[in-house]
C-alpha cells in the first residue's frame, strides 16, 4: 500500500492542532475536504485514525503511532527538498548554525581553517536561538552546528572540538557570591544533573535566551552554570561568576545531520579538529576521556 505525503501532512496538522476547523486554516484549504483526505487516509490504512467530538478531536491508538512515525518521516522529506534546493543554487554556500556569544571563541579560527581545507565550500553563519541547533540540522536549514551539549542526539553526528570549565552565575547578593571558588554540593546540584538543572531553569522561568536568565539572576530570581567562556562576554550588574571546582567541563561539539555525505561538511569538520589541536584542546577532551 502507498500513501501520498500530502494526506499524511494533513494528517499531522489535525493531529497537532486537535481540531478539523483549526488544521483547514492552518494547511489553507477547505473543512469539507480536509475530512475527506482524513476519511481517504482511514480507508487506505484500515484503521480509524481520530476520534472525532463536537468539542476535540483526539487521536487513536493507531493513530499516535501513526503520529509517532510519520513526523520525522516527512521532515527528513522536507529536509531533503531544501538541501537539494541548495545543492543547485548558483552562489551555494554551507550553512553554520552557531548560537551568538556561544561558540567557545572558535569560530572564527575556524572559518579561517576551513577556508584552506581541501573540499571547501564557502560558509555562510546561520545565527539561532537557544537549543535550536539540532532542529535546524533535521529540517536541512543548517548543514552543520557549533555548539555546547546537551542536545539532542536524533539523526545528529557530533565531534567533540573542546571543553572548557564551568562557572555559576549567582545575583550579586548571594551568600556565595563572594567567594573564590564553589562546590557542586554548595550549589544544590549533582554532577550527573547539570544539565537537567539547566532545562529546569529555562522550562520553569520561561526564559527564551540567556539575556534573559541573567536578568532573571540578577533580580535573584534563580542561579544557573555556565561554560566560562559564555559568562566571559556576558558581564552584568548584579551577576557574579564564580568558578565551580568539582564540575565536568562543558564540551563544545561540531554536529552534522548522521545521513550527510557532504564533502563541504567533512572539511568543517576536519578543521574543526584542527583548531582544538593548535589550541590544545584535542589534549584536554583525549585526558578527560
Amino acid at each position: 500500500m502507498a500513501v501520498e505525503s500530502r494526506p499524511l501532512r494533513y494528517f499531522v496538522a489535525v493531529a497537532e492542532e486537535r481540531s478539523f476547523t483549526r488544521a483547514a486554516g492552518r494547511l489553507g484549504i477547505a473543512g469539507p475536504a480536509l475530512s475527506r483526505a482524513i476519511r481517504k487516509l482511514e480507508a487506505e490504512t484500515g484503521v480509524r485514525l481520530f476520534e472525532r467530538s463536537t468539542r476535540v478531536v483526539e487521536l487513536t491508538e493507531p493513530g499516535a503511532v501513526l503520529l509517532a512515525q510519520v513526523q520525522p518521516v516527512l521532515e527528513a522529506l522536507d529536509a531533503a527538498v531544501r538541501r537539494t534546493a541548495r545543492a543547485s543554487a548558483p552562489n551555494r554556500s554551507l550553512l553554520l548554525a552557531v548560537k551568538a556569544d556561544a561558540d567557545g571563541g572558535l569560530l572564527a579560527d575556524l572559518l579561517a581553517a576551513a577556508a584552506i581545507e581541501p573540499d571547501a565550500e564557502p560558509i555562510a553563519v546561520r545565527l539561532c536561538g537557544w537549543r535550536e541547533h539540532t532542529r535546524l540540522l533535521r529540517t536541512g536549514e543548517a548543514d552543520a552546528a557549533l555548539m555546547f551539549e546537551p542536545y539532542d542526539l536524533d539523526g545528529i553526528d557530533a565531534d567533540v572540538v573542546a571543553l572548557e570549565p564551568r562557572v555559576a552565575a549567582l545575583p550579586t547578593g548571594h551568600a556565595l557570591a563572594p567567594a573564590s571558588r564553589v562546590l557542586l554540593a554548595d550549589l544544590g546540584i549533582a554532577a550527573e544533573g547539570i544539565d537537567e538543572r539547566a532545562e529546569r531553569d529555562i522550562n520553569e522561568h520561561g526564559v527564551h535566551d540567556l539575556a534573559q536568565l541573567l536578568a532573571l539572576i540578577g533580580l535573584g530570581t534563580t542561579t544557573t552554570v555556565l561554560p566560562r567562556s559564555v559568562a566571559a562576554r556576558y558581564p552584568r550588574p548584579g551577576v557574579t561568576y564564580v568558578p565551580i571546582e568539582d564540575c565536568p567541563p562543558a564540551a563544545l561539539v561540531i554536529a552534522w545531520p548522521e545521513r550527510s555525505r557532504s564533502r563541504g561538511v567533512a572539511a568543517l569538520v576536519r578543521a574543526a579538529a584542527a583548531v582544538a589541536e593548535s589550541r590544545g584542546m584535542s589534549t584536554a577532551i583525549e585526558a578527560s576521556r
